[in-house]
């Protein structure tokens, strides 16, 4: 009888257990890649994932083997989209400027990703995740939720401070700010009409920062000034 193969030690069967682990993970990764590709240009409904499965040559019960579906899957297209959206806030935000700047760089920021880099996916959520009935609203709500929790901190943080108004609720100085970038983008995405990203933004920072700044908050921060170059003047 021909002899068994020695069986795989502990470390042997770790490595393999490992090996397998970042075959699947960078699986995952292509996958969800050429999905938002798919689903950027498709939009939901047109998108299959028997054409993702063909671009990656792959079956297209290997999709279904990480994705329970494509509802399954465009969500996680999504989610990771919002993740580099919250990072790239996250890491670039200047909490040390004033909470006008930061909110000018919110502004700015959310213009650029949607315009320059996410169009595609900025009309999926836009078209499919707004609309009662659509298979993707239930799934995008907490989604949005952390998408829009920078800004949301932003406004408590302006608050404490004095700078932006109390007397309105967070939620309305949400909408107040992503309503309007919402119709700049739809005017982008639908009537495709070509926008000046840095001159859209710096018009929608004048228009919605007074409608946002606390009453007398400007008075208030000469006043700061003021006494801070009084201290420093004093020491000398």
């Amino acid at each position: 009888m021909p002899n068994k193969p020695p069986a795989a030690s502990p470390v042997e069967r770790t490595q393999r257990r490992a090996a397998g682990s970042a075959k699947s993970a960078q699986r995952i990764v292509d996958i969800v890649r050429v999905s938002r590709e798919v689903f950027s240009n498709r939009g939901y409904e047109a998108a299959t994932t028997t054409e993702i499965a063909e671009r990656l040559g792959i079956s297209e019960a290997t999709i279904f083997t990480y994705f329970s579906g494509k509802r399954d899957l465009s969500v996680r297209v999504i989610k990771d989209w919002y993740d580099e959206i919250i990072a790239h806030i996250d890491d670039g935000m200047p909490r040390r400027q004033s909470i006008r700047a930061q909110f000018a760089f919110v502004v700015r920021s959310h213009l650029q990703l949607f315009l320059v880099q996410g169009t595609g996916m900025c009309a999926l959520v836009l078209s499919e995740g707004r609309a009662k009935g659509k298979p993707l609203v239930d799934q995008l709500v907490p989604l949005q939720r952390r998408y829009t929790a920078p800004l949301m901190d932003l406004f408590s943080r302006g608050q404490a401070s004095g700078e932006l108004r109390s007397d309105i609720p967070l939620r309305l100085l949400r909408s107040m700010v992503y309503g309007p970038m919402e119709h700049i983008l739809w005017e982008a995405i639908v009537a495709h009409r070509p926008i000046d990203i840095d001159a859209a933004a710096d018009e929608l920072i004048g228009v919605l920062w007074p409608m946002l700044q606390a009453p007398r908050a400007e008075l208030a921060a000469l006043r700061r000034m003021r006494s801070r170059i009084v201290a420093a003047t004093e020491e000398f």
